[in-house]
């Protein structure tokens, strides 16, 4: 999609967690709600920094298909075509890739119920590491936007696993969502959400994301709507059930066209460090976090222990729901004068502290966000925040979180996050 449909800077898909996090930290005083979030949502960032990376790298050279098989040109004027597939075909003739972008979307017209294209967004395999495309299709029953984004992840990363795996409910809400296991080894997510998480429009927004053993990825969108963003509904639902999108994505034409793309420069040469038996594990976040919560807590939700730097906890007093969240991060000692200003608080071994309370910013309604922010000497960065109720965007369940801010203090400031 073009990039005007993005408000927030969004990195290249290949950045790894750890620079996504820093980049969080960089623009924390302006959204602290998205810092608080990101390594839950991550997933979902990187499908988008990568559409909008290819778009930007692609669009401007290519013709795109217009409404009733018109052909436009990069310069705007349309040429007067047949059927939508003989259209794309003719605006490839001249330079024919193996794997195209017209490859792509016609890959995509066998697999889907038959219906018309009326307008696409293509990227060449031989144009950038993530060949993207997207459509506005229409079977009879409403137009819809449908995009397929393909890519790798490294096998058995923890970036392969998460971006299969279904997200808290707490941060990300949606009406169903299931992962399931190929007979090939692959594993399939299909998630049926919203475009937007405070639901403030009716556009939903349903995905399937599968990776193989190989780290080939192929990622499905599709809308109840012709356009993702600011654009009317024009159905009930999706067009493509759950089941169906499971298949179009389990489809083995996309893993040829993986294999087709060049390799990613950028890719690690060597085996991460998770992979190749690092004697350090990695530090869990949320179990972590639990450890250090008050007693007198029951919890009911908390996010996976593997998300790295990031955990969450839904926590009840019996007064009701309240959200906890850290973010855990390293070498943040460079944008230190931007997350604290003159009148932080420093303790004696010279870590700052700074506390905010405020109302939130995720939509709910009488939701407050308390937040602990710390930095140690060494540039480890310690930020917690809590809220009145089970979510961000859902209404407050109680008057404040279940945490007092002492007690945040206590848990942001624990050595046992060193």
């Amino acid at each position: 999609m073009p990039d005007t449909q993005h408000s927030e800077p969004l990195d290249p898909f290949e950045e790894r967690l750890t620079a996504g996090l820093h980049d969080a930290g960089n623009a924390f005083e302006t959204d602290r709600a998205a810092l608080a979030t990101a390594g839950a949502l991550k997933g979902r960032r990187r499908l988008l920094r990568r559409r909008n990376a290819a778009v930007m790298g692609g669009a401007a050279g290519i013709a795109l298909v217009g409404v009733g098989g018109a052909l436009l040109l990069p310069s705007g004027s349309p040429e007067v075509g047949g059927s939508a597939a003989s259209a794309h075909a003719a605006a490839t003739t001249a330079a024919p890739t193996p794997f195209s972008a017209d490859a792509m979307l016609q890959t995509l017209e066998r697999l889907l119920p038959h219906g018309n294209f009326k307008l696409s967004w293509p990227r060449n395999t031989n144009e950038g590491t993530s060949p993207y495309i997207h459509v506005v299709y229409d079977e009879g029953k409403g137009a819809s936007a449908i995009d397929v984004s393909l890519g790798r992840v490294e096998p058995g990363s923890d970036e392969a696993r998460q971006v299969t795996r279904c997200p808290g409910k707490a941060l990300t809400h949606y009406d169903a969502c299931g992962t399931s296991r190929l007979a090939d080894g692959s594993v399939v997510m299909v998630l049926q959400g919203y475009e937007y998480p405070d639901r403030r429009v009716d556009t939903k927004l349903w995905t399937a994301e599968l990776v193989t053993p190989q780290g080939q990825h192929v990622s499905i969108n599709e809308w109840n709507a012709a356009a993702e963003k600011d654009s009317p509904v024009t159905r009930p639902q999706p067009p493509l059930s759950s089941a169906q999108l499971k298949n179009i994505a389990a489809a083995s034409p996309w893993r040829d066209l993986i294999d087709a793309m060049p390799a990613d420069p950028k890719s690690p040469t060597t085996p991460s460090s998770s992979s190749a038996g690092d004697t350090a594990a990695p530090l869990s976040v949320t179990s972590t976090l639990r450890s250090l919560l008050p007693k007198g807590l029951t919890v009911s939700e908390a996010s996976d222990t593997d998300d790295a730097g990031f955990g969450y906890v839904v926590v009840d007093d019996g007064k009701g729901k309240t959200l906890v969240q850290v973010n855990v991060q390293a070498d943040m000692s460079d944008v230190e004068g931007q997350l604290f200003g003159s009148d932080a608080e420093v303790l004696a071994d010279g870590t700052k502290v700074a506390e905010h309370q405020g109302p939130g910013e995720k939509g709910g309604s009488g939701v407050v966000m308390w937040t602990v922010d710390t930095i140690r000497t060494d540039g480890q960065r310690v930020v917690i925040s809590a809220f009145n109720s089970g979510a961000q965007d859902t209404p407050a369940t109680r008057t404040t979180p279940a945490l007092t801010m002492n007690q945040l203090r206590t848990i942001a400031l624990s050595p046992n996050w060193l």
